[in-house]
């Protein structure tokens, strides 16, 4: 049975919740959009809970205790209103020794919403404690 050995206490309501993964190749994680979530009284869900799926769906990808983030490009190409379903899906395309380079894209059924490169790195214990 696979387990999650990241990120073990995030909130599934803001960061999504994951469907399906294979470490170190991909990860796919859902996430349904909420009121709360709003930037407006419109309803447009603001980009940081989008950025957030898309890095949950990187971290887990990797799938190490120690992984955090090193560097991002992500792209918005559509807006999200709240009660949108997205999907990110999250695919390793490269790694060069605790550096990954994992390529990101957010969809809402079959239109992308976002997509970005992300670089995580693993280091040899917490951040915290480095």
């Amino acid at each position: 049975m696979k387990k999650i050995k990241t990120h073990k206490l995030i909130k599934e309501e803001f960061s999504g919740k994951v469907t399906e993964f294979e470490e170190g190749v991909y990860a796919k994680v859902i996430l349904r959009t909420r009121e709360i979530m709003s930037a407006d009284e419109r309803g447009l869900v603001h980009g940081g809970f989008i950025f957030s799926l898309a890095d949950y769906a990187a971290m887990v990808c990797v799938n190490k205790p120690t992984v955090v983030l090193k560097e991002a490009c992500i792209k918005f190409k559509r807006p999200v209103k709240t009660g949108d379903v997205l999907e990110a899906y999250a695919e390793k395309v490269r790694q060069e020794g605790k550096y990954y380079t994992i390529d990101v894209k957010v969809k809402r059924g079959d239109t992308i919403i976002a997509e970005g490169k992300f670089i995580a790195v693993v280091p040899p214990k917490h951040v915290l404690d480095i």
